[in-house]
């Protein structure tokens, strides 16, 4: 008898020690509340995705895409990892031949040693050359401000007056220009039990930054900004919502300051999901700011942007417990903002898009 009791009271020591000790990362608990809802899987509306990253453009992985796109409602996909030179003149031509109307490219520019002899004038009759050879805009990566250095080893700043000429032409030339500067604020904040990011930095260790690493957050998004403000003719548009999607009241703040820039909701929408009646309401009041977008293709993702954007729903999950450990709720957006948000807005600043992809009105 005496056996039987410590054997007992070992397993329910055991079961009280695995429960202490299981970690963050393993307690993902499935919601027991039952409530009216149901997936979206293709979008209510034919949308531009504005924010895709494709490497392979060849007439092979073109079908494969357009294949995946239709199931999705997915009318054109703005491919932003265009590159530049004959690379960009090869899938561009790629496109041309199998699906014309279908997918955009964006160019990119390689900020690495700016300040050399030559180097702005170089880099501005390439990308006008790219936008000759069929590139509808200007793709800027994150790692201007924070990887890029100039010719002498400095970081390059995101308005760094040696750009200048770049944006520019992208005014000139009637293209936009989608940037990414920065990452969530989160990620210079100190990694501890206040962080909402503090999975995402333990699971990927290296998106961690600091003040020094390399440079602080607000100083990085306030380049940003003074460099939409110093072009005025040129228009921007602002990826991952310029990482305010968890602070509208300032987003606004900015839009109105800045009326050449547009927001992109890639990557985002796990902020906008969480408060639907604040995030309802500015969208409504800058529908026409606004654009679709995913990032990461991975068609499995979209049917949770379509529920926020399109349904009234409630408490749903999200995909990827790392961005968020919380569920999400509909907007219930007016069909005249969605369409906005969907095609609308895209067909206004990218050049060239076949219109007869999208609803007459």
């Amino acid at each position: 008898m005496k056996l039987n009791i410590s054997i007992a009271f070992l397993l329910l020591a055991c079961t009280g020690l695995w429960a202490q000790e299981m970690s963050f990362e393993d307690y993902n608990p499935k919601s027991t509340l039952v409530v009216p809802g149901h997936e979206i899987t293709k979008a209510k509306y034919p949308f531009v995705d504005i924010h895709s990253h494709q490497r392979n453009m060849g007439a092979s992985r073109l079908k494969s895409l357009v294949a995946d796109m239709d199931a999705l409602n997915e009318a054109v996909m703005v491919n932003l990892s265009g590159g530049s030179g004959s690379g960009l003149a090869e899938s561009v031509d790629n496109v041309a031949k199998t699906y014309p109307n279908r997918f955009v490219v964006f160019a990119n520019v390689d900020f690495d040693g700016a300040g050399k002899p030559g180097w702005t004038e170089k880099a501005v009759a390439q990308l006008e050359a790219d936008i000759k050879n069929g590139a509808k805009g200007l793709k800027v990566f994150k790692s201007l401000g924070l990887r890029n250095v100039d010719n002498e080893g400095k970081r390059l700043a995101v308005d760094d007056e040696r750009l200048d000429p770049i944006w520019a032409k992208c005014g000139e030339l009637g293209v936009p220009v989608l940037i990414h500067s920065a990452d969530p604020k989160s990620f210079w904040d100190d990694m501890d039990a206040d962080n909402e990011r503090w999975l995402e930095l333990k699971t990927h260790p290296r998106r961690k930054r600091s003040d020094t690493d390399p440079a602080p957050w607000q100083q990085i998004i306030d380049e940003q900004h003074r460099m939409f403000k110093k072009h005025p003719n040129t228009k921007f548009i602002n990826a991952h919502m310029g990482w305010y999607a968890n602070n509208l009241q300032q987003l606004g703040r900015f839009l109105d300051e800045i009326p050449n820039m547009y927001v992109g909701i890639a990557a985002v929408i796990a902020e906008l999901g969480r408060q639907p009646q604040n995030a309802r309401q500015f969208f409504i009041k800058y529908q026409d700011r606004i654009l679709f977008g995913k990032d990461s293709w991975k068609p499995e993702e979209f049917p949770t942007y379509f529920r926020v954007l399109e349904s009234n729903d409630e408490y749903f999950p999200y995909y990827k417990k790392y961005h968020a450990f919380w569920a999400m709720y509909g907007l219930n957006l007016p069909d005249e903002v969605l369409k906005k948000v969907y095609y609308k807005n895209a067909l206004a600043l990218v050049p060239g898009l076949d219109q007869s992809l999208f609803p007459k009105e």
